[in-house]
């Protein structure tokens, strides 16, 4: 690592300890939840399922009446109801009960018609699936001896009445809300949207859309970044492009802390001539950290910007100019940050194991993030070209290698692997 140039997780440390959840709490319905974050835990105030019920189309039966039956199940127990035929015990049918019904109590040597999701009558100890009867009339012939508890769902099996089901800071999945629903949890507190200002500085970009003049780039920095936050659920401010002066860029960073808990920009990072947000941020703030070793995405920035009542501040990260160096850097930080002022607790994703089916002999003094694919064969490819302009190694790519300072990668190595399905998405909670 360079001298003077924070680590990663030194980095990642510092910004996630000024990272605090947002204040303000909204209540919707659940089914308009997922997506957003748990402000609190819930429980749930009734078991599931709610009662005894059976898991599969059949009849419902008494055990004690294939009591004293043989292998094929061809003789009823003393004193048993139930005739006995050639290959099973007969039982008649006495009543029908489908999901949403209750039924009577079962009497020895009776059976009940019942489908998957009705509760199972009093008396009845088992169910025979449909597959293992034949019908003759009123009266069914079961194949099969059953096992006490065969194919009954057991009141509460899935949830007890007063068990916690979501913590806090979850992110509500699809499924998170159908398990809140299943509970009768009809509306879910949730942490109110994080609130982001964005603004990107540079006098050659210009806007797809407008005449690409000698020396200019289009803007890609925005549409990826504005993207990235919203998926996350923030509110985006979009403040454009600010032109390169040191007066319009404190400007710009009064304007974007005005009822934002953070900004983001992407741009005049570095230390040239041209490069004014962190003198801007300096003076309208302060730079708590800046340049890490990391490779691509080495000037990466975090502060504070001073709000007009001077008593309060807004966040700020400032990202690389270069577009890999910004999609990179916005992954590794701004998504943990953005997440953990959601109220997120494990905002970090979790590495995976993976083979690296290529050569890397000359390794960066930083820690690089390589951009990688999965192929056929379960292991990773490595995108030829890794510089931190090369907007196509994102778009191609599956993930990240996360490659130690210095570490050559032989073909056949287990690598760590950070997949864009984890890192573009909520996350973890």
């Amino acid at each position: 690592m360079k001298p003077g140039l924070l680590s990663f997780d030194d980095a990642l440390a510092a910004l996630l300890a000024n990272a605090r959840t947002v204040d303000g709490v909204e209540t919707l319905p659940t089914v308009e939840a997922a997506g957003r974050v748990l402000a609190a835990a819930q429980r749930s105030a009734l078991d599931v399922p709610p009662l005894d019920n059976t898991q599969m189309d059949g009849y419902a039966v008494r055990t004690a009446d294939f009591d004293g039956a043989g292998a094929s199940g061809a003789s009823g127990g003393p004193g048993a109801s139930a005739a006995s035929g050639a290959s099973g015990v007969r039982l008649r049918v006495v009543q029908r009960i489908a999901a949403g019904q209750t039924g009577a109590p079962l009497t020895a040597g009776t059976a009940a018609r019942i489908f998957t999701g009705a509760p199972i009558p009093p008396g009845c100890d088992a169910v025979v699936m449909q597959e293992q009867t034949r019908v003759d009339g009123d009266v069914v012939e079961v194949l099969h001896r059953p096992a006490p508890g065969e194919w009954i769902r057991r009141a509460g099996e899935d949830i007890r009445a007063g068990q916690a089901i979501l913590p806090a800071g979850a992110r509500i999945t699809p499924q998170a809300a159908g398990l809140a629903a299943s509970v009768g949890l009809a509306t879910l507190p949730v942490v109110r949207r994080v609130r982001v200002a964005c603004f990107f500085t540079g006098d050659e970009l210009v806007m797809p859309g407008q005449p690409l003049r000698p020396g200019a780039i289009y803007n890609s920095n925005r549409f990826v970044l504005i993207a990235l936050l919203r998926a996350l659920g923030c509110t985006v401010t979009d403040l454009g492009i600010v032109p390169d002066s040191l007066e319009a860029t404190r400007a710009a960073l009064r304007a974007a802390a005005q009822g934002n808990d953070l900004i983001v920009t992407s741009g005049g990072m570095s230390v040239g001539e041209e490069d004014h947000v962190r003198p801007a941020v300096q003076a309208e703030g302060r730079l708590d950290l800046w340049q890490i070793a990391i490779k691509p995405g080495k000037p990466l920035a975090y502060g504070v910007v001073r709000r007009a009542d001077a008593a309060t501040a807004a966040h700020f990260i400032g990202l690389p100019g270069n577009p890999v160096s910004s999609f990179v850097t916005f992954l590794l930080f701004v998504r943990p940050f953005v997440r953990r002022l959601q109220g997120g607790v494990d905002v970090t994703p979790m590495a995976l194991p993976m083979r690296a089916d290529f050569d890397w002999p000359r390794p960066d003094s930083r820690r690089e993030f390589l951009r990688v694919r999965v192929n056929a064969a379960g292991g990773l490819d490595l995108f030829p070209n890794q510089g931190s302009g090369v907007l196509t190694s994102t778009v191609w790519a599956d993930g990240l290698l996360d490659n130690p300072a210095g570490h050559a990668i032989a073909r056949g190595d287990v690598v760590r692997f950070l997949p864009f399905d984890t890192l573009l998405g909520g996350g973890a909670s």
